[in-house]
């Protein structure tokens, strides 16, 4: 048992790197900070692209829904090591290939990329879910006061859609942050890659301990978010 907390649980370990650790931690909560909220953005863009009427969207249909389906099946760690692996060969601007912006490392932008192209294909079926959810009388009263479709969705059918969502769209939000730690595999040192970098040096694994400890402290409180936000709904359709 002792050699399981010395490995685990080392104090001197956690507190020789401390630090480096927390600022790795640092790096994690920007990265999924900022990707969740172009995951947000995107993904609702997507969704309105996926329901846009008519038989002249039609194409933007197939296109929106064929991204959704592709951006879906293809593994987060893969869509990293393509973005990483081909953006800087690409005949583009180099602020678009090596991105440097913010002071950020090139691997932080791909980073970002990728988990925004990602997540907002899930957070698309999410904002469908809600969209599909709002009744379809709501539509008809906007169009019977003279709005054209742009502006139910925008000032009826939208508003309603999100409020529906917010519990899985924070649910989504946790997971992508879990999942910067795959950004580690092109050398962004996040939380993890910096509890990763202290095991390699002290062959301990209580950096490691202290990234999960990290993760805990941010994303328990963010579950008990979730679990109000449902209550509340319940609440709110049980009174209806």
């Amino acid at each position: 048992m002792d050699v399981f907390f010395q490995q685990y649980f080392d104090l001197d370990v956690i507190s020789d790197n401390f630090e480096f650790v927390l600022k790795g931690f640092a790096e994690t909560l920007q990265l999924a900070i900022l990707a969740g909220i172009l995951s947000l953005v995107w993904g609702l863009i997507l969704a309105l692209l996926r329901a846009a009427p008519g038989r002249a969207f039609a194409p933007v249909r197939f296109l929106s829904i064929s991204y959704i389906d592709a951006m879906r099946g293809i593994p987060l760690l893969l869509v990293i090591l393509l973005i990483s692996g081909s953006l800087p060969f690409l005949p583009l601007p180099e602020s678009l290939r090596i991105p440097q912006w913010l002071g950020k490392p090139d691997p932080f932008w791909y980073g970002v990329m990728a988990l925004t192209l990602t997540y907002g294909a899930y957070m698309a079926e999410v904002y469908r879910a809600g969209l599909d959810a709002v009744p379809f009388g709501q539509v008809e009263a906007a169009r019977s006061l003279g709005m054209n479709h742009s502006q139910a969705m925008r000032h009826v059918i939208v508003p309603q859609a999100v409020r529906k969502v917010i519990p899985p769209l924070l649910n989504d939000f946790i997971a992508l942050m879990k999942d910067t730690s795959l950004v580690g595999v092109i050398a962004l040192i996040e939380v993890v890659e910096a509890g990763r970098t202290v095991q390699a040096e002290t062959f301990n694994s209580s950096a490691l301990t202290l990234g999960a400890i990290l993760f805990i402290v941010v994303t328990i409180p963010l579950a008990r978010i979730v679990d109000r936000q449902i209550s509340r709904q319940q609440v709110r359709f049980q009174r209806g």
